[in-house]
């Protein structure tokens, strides 16, 4: 049996969006368990945001923004 892999590469945004939320949990000095804590999400699950496995909503990033204490328009810079 052959696994299944992706249909399709992640765009290249969704990819530098988690590098940056990385950027910022690094810069603040934070620990990725307690931002996504903060955010009321699983860890495995903000990980895999952050290494750009997974497109997350729009909600979602809201609360990743707010746990990492800055604006969302943050993330894109």
């Amino acid at each position: 049996m052959v696994k299944s892999g992706r249909k399709s590469e992640m765009p290249i945004e969704i990819i530098e969006l988690g590098q940056r939320i990385q950027q910022i949990i690094k810069e603040k000095g934070f620990k990725t368990r307690e931002v996504a804590h903060d955010s009321g999400l699983d860890v495995e699950n903000l990980r895999k945001y952050i290494k750009g496995r997974q497109e997350m909503k729009v909600s979602t990033m809201l609360k990743i923004s707010r746990a990492l204490k800055v604006d969302v328009g943050e993330l894109f810079k």
